[in-house]
Order: structure tokens, then C-alpha cells, then sequence
């Protein structure tokens, strides 16, 4: 028996891993994120398989679940919205399993904030600009380290990518406006690659009542930062006058 934990990327089924899509059309049995996994990515699982639905089920079902097919000879898949090592609560699962001397391995996928970016068209990284990436989130339920707050870090003023933090865009502004501008551009993007994907872009003055006015409640990316603005200069990379390795600088 191998269990995999499979990124199933941002509910596009196209941006699957050929691994993960094989995998799905193999398993047994499959456990998966029902919250947020689109049926578009569950209707690739193997059509004889069981399937658990975990947003119903609590650490200790998954775990049983799982070790009731330790001694079959089967694939069982653990289907992650989006990329597993991203806010996935795989770390607990997988210290459970380590536990049971049960085998598991990692398959990533796409993450929300990648296609995100891409239906934005935007590059998160800019020559002459943002160099870094922060992904983060809002404290809510779950607690965020006090050092790694959005005032901590917006000193920086890195490309924000925020997973679960749409319903706290009054304290996305508060906490940005002073580093970043309150003309800062910012982009929400709803279920991301998906056929109902939602794009509402403003600036950290206009976010908040914007977001208010839609129906954008979860499941959206939030995106703050320069790299937002489309206006950048062109990188060394290619430039006729830049040499490297592979090329000679025109005179």
C-alpha cells in the first residue's frame, strides 16, 4: 500500500500533474478536501473508487481511514486543494502516519497564488522592483506569529500573496497603507483558473468597498504590491548589451 498526499491544484483539471492525474485514475480509494476541491478534479478519480469527503471528518477518521487500507495491496490518494505544503495541514497527518510506520509520498501541485498571477497577467517579481514574494495570511481563528503580522512585514514592501484573509481587507488596508501607499494597487482573485473565476482589482484605498459590494466571501487569493501595476523595466537577461554564458554583449 503507498497513500500519496496530491496537490490538486487551484480546481482547473488541466493544471493537475500528469503524476497526479494518473495517480487519481489509479487509486482505490481517495480522501479529499470537499470544501474546496471542485467536482471538475473529483470526477477524474477512478470512477470504483471510495471517496471520503475530509471537511466532514476530523484528524482521527482521516487517520483511520487511511490505516483500514494499510494492508491492502492499493493506491490511496489524499487530494489537497492547491499545493499540499501551502496551508495544506498535511504536517499532522503526516506525523500521524510516521507514527503508524505507513508510507506516504508528495505530489505538488499548483498553487492558488500562482494561478492567480497568471489570470492576473501579471509577473509577482519585477526588474527594478519587488524581488521577493511573501505568501501570508491573516490572523483570524487561527493565530499568526506576532513577528510575521502584516505590520511586521510590510516594511519590506514584497509582492503580498494572502491565502484566507479576503473577509479581513479592512485590516489589510490598515496595517499596508502607511509602507505601501494608500494607491498601491491590490487584486482579488476568486476561485482562480476555475470557469467562475472573479477578478476585482483596486488600490489599498478602494479594496475594502469594493470587496464589500461583491460576493467574494472565500476562496480568493489576494495580491498587494507594485509588481500589480504593469509598469516595469525590462531585466538584463536579454538585454543585447548584457552578456552571460550563453551570449556575447552586442557593442
Amino acid at each position: 500500500m503507498k497513500l500519496y498526499f496530491v496537490g490538486a491544484g487551484p480546481g482547473d483539471p488541466e493544471l493537475l500533474t500528469l503524476k497526479a492525474a494518473r495517480l487519481l485514475s489509479e487509486c482505490v480509494c481517495c480522501i479529499y478536501a470537499g470544501s474546496l476541491v471542485p467536482e471538475t478534479v473529483t470526477g477524474m478519480v477512478n470512477k470504483d473508487a471510495v471517496l471520503y469527503d475530509s471537511s466532514r471528518m476530523t484528524l482521527d477518521q482521516i487517520i483511520a481511514t487511511m490505516k483500514s487500507y494499510a494492508d491492502k495491496d492499493c493506491t490511496v490518494v489524499r487530494l489537497h486543494t492547491g499545493e499540499p505544503s501551502l496551508y495544506g495541514a498535511i504536517g499532522e497527518q503526516m506525523a500521524r502516519l510516521d507514527a503508524c510506520g505507513i508510507e506516504y509520498e508528495i505530489v505538488p501541485g499548483v498553487s492558488s497564488y500562482q494561478a492567480a498571477a497568471a489570470a492576473l497577467k501579471c509577473e509577482l517579481t519585477v526588474p527594478g522592483g519587488s524581488q521577493t514574494v511573501i505568501l501570508s495570511r491573516v490572523a483570524g481563528r487561527t493565530p499568526v506569529p506576532k513577528e510575521q503580522s502584516l505590520g511586521n512585514i510590510a516594511p519590506l514592501k514584497a509582492t503580498l500573496c494572502l491565502f484566507l484573509s479576503v473577509g479581513a481587507m479592512d485590516t489589510i488596508v490598515k496595517e499596508l497603507s502607511p509602507h505601501y501607499g494608500s494607491d498601491c494597487p491590490v487584486a482579488v482573485v476568486m476561485y482562480a483558473s476555475r470557469k467562475n473565476q472573479k477578478v476585482v482589482r483596486g488600490t489599498l484605498i478602494t479594496i475594502a468597498e469594493q470587496i464589500a459590494k461583491s460576493d467574494i466571501k472565500k476562496t480568493a487569493m489576494v495580491i498587494i504590491g507594485e509588481a500589480l501595476s504593469g509598469s516595469q523595466s525590462e531585466s538584463y537577461l536579454y538585454n543585447k548589451f548584457f552578456s552571460h554564458e550563453y551570449r556575447d554583449a552586442q557593442s
